[in-house]
């Protein structure tokens, strides 16, 4: 297989391992052949002493990764594959967990979008680098799905309620919040990126360090953090105990400032999958007293039903395959929502 070929290139230079996701036309998307050969490089290189660093990187220019090769999964749920389905998810997990735990420092270059399963690989990162043309975000309910990937401790650890806000909407989260809610450690110019790999390879490890040089390309002339204007109104609205109220919570808003925004946000939860909202606002609630390990296996415990009986083989029709863009949720509204169906999917869960 060619460089050109290859789902994933592998890199070393100057003591720095260097791994792109090549899957630019794709939008660097994962699929178990990437998940494989990703942990097979950080495995090997945690235990190399000639290895110092990794970066870890999209190749293109649109996409860091822009999550998991969702299409493949409904492919092989059609066909019967339930086994293949859980073997991804259990594998990509894992792979993110590593990178939470990875020995060496791991820095993650969020280039453009940076959604679901790039979100898991780059939120373990030891350093998070976006651009001014990063978007990061977790827009799983929009598909009848739920923020995995360690979503339910990264997003339920935002301030107020900020992750629950954007783990029900999928909203997505530019450069200057990202920094603010700590979903990024430092800006760098899209067009200082170049610079970034020269100053990598001329890294003096007996003087410099990645840290140092790292910070040095960084950008402080950022826009203003939007969403983090709108904390006051999303800590009222999203603290309400149920999607109907969070609902009727926003409908009522009057204040200026907020009420655009307030129906803005109704019309998107109107066009998500209302049972994927509650398991979401379930999983988050639930998270936030969890560990890291505990929330993967929390997710990993609602993949295991989530095809047969979530709404996302309807939403990936909807959206990827026939591209109606009319899904059929099932119940259609969340006034329909049972909590019964819902405490079912967190049965034999601590």
């Amino acid at each position: 297989m060619t460089d050109v070929q290859a789902p994933v290139l592998a890199e070393v230079r100057n003591r720095i391992g260097h791994l792109t996701l090549n899957r630019p036309a794709g939008l660097n998307a994962l699929t178990l052949e990437m998940v494989r050969l990703l942990q097979g490089y950080l495995n090997d290189w945690a235990t190399d002493n000639d290895i110092k660093a990794v970066i870890l990187r999209g190749n293109g220019e649109k996409a860091f990764c822009a999550g998991g090769d969702i299409r493949t999964l409904y492919d092989q749920h059609l066909a019967g594959d339930a086994q293949a389905i859980e073997t991804f998810f259990a594998e990509e997990y894992a792979l993110d967990l590593s990178i939470h735990h990875y020995r060496k420092p791991l820095v993650a270059v969020m280039h453009g979008f940076v959604l679901g399963g790039g979100m898991g690989l780059a939120q373990g990162a030891s350093l998070r680098i976006v651009t001014e043309r990063s978007k990061l975000g977790m827009p799983e309910t929009g598909i009848g799905y739920f923020p995995d990937v360690g979503g339910s401790y990264f997003l339920s650890r935002l301030p107020g309620e900020m992750g629950l806000y954007l783990g029900l909407t999928g909203t997505q989260v530019k450069t200057a919040d990202a920094l603010h809610l700590q979903l990024a450690d430092l800006c760098a110019s899209a067009e200082r990126l170049d610079e970034l790999d020269r100053a990598l390879d001329s890294i003096n490890w007996q003087h410099d360090s990645l840290e140092s040089i790292l910070e040095a390309l960084g950008a402080t002339d950022l826009p203003p953090a939007e969403l983090t204007e709108l904390q006051p109104a999303i800590d009222l609205h999203f603290a309400q105990p149920t999607l109907t109220a969070i609902r009727q919570s926003l409908l009522e808003e009057i204040r200026p400032e907020y009420t655009e925004w307030a129906q803005n946000t109704v019309r998107m939860m109107d066009s998500r999958s209302p049972l994927a909202m509650a398991v979401t606002m379930e999983l988050l609630r639930r998270g936030r007293e969890k560990s890291l390990e505990d929330c993967f296996a929390m997710e990993l415990h609602l993949d295991r039903q989530w095809f047969n009986d979530g709404d996302i083989v309807e939403g990936v029709r909807a959206l990827l395959v026939d591209k109606d863009k009319q899904p059929r949720w099932n119940p259609p509204g969340i006034g329909q929502l049972q909590p019964a169906r819902i405490n079912a999917f967190f049965e034999g869960l601590s």
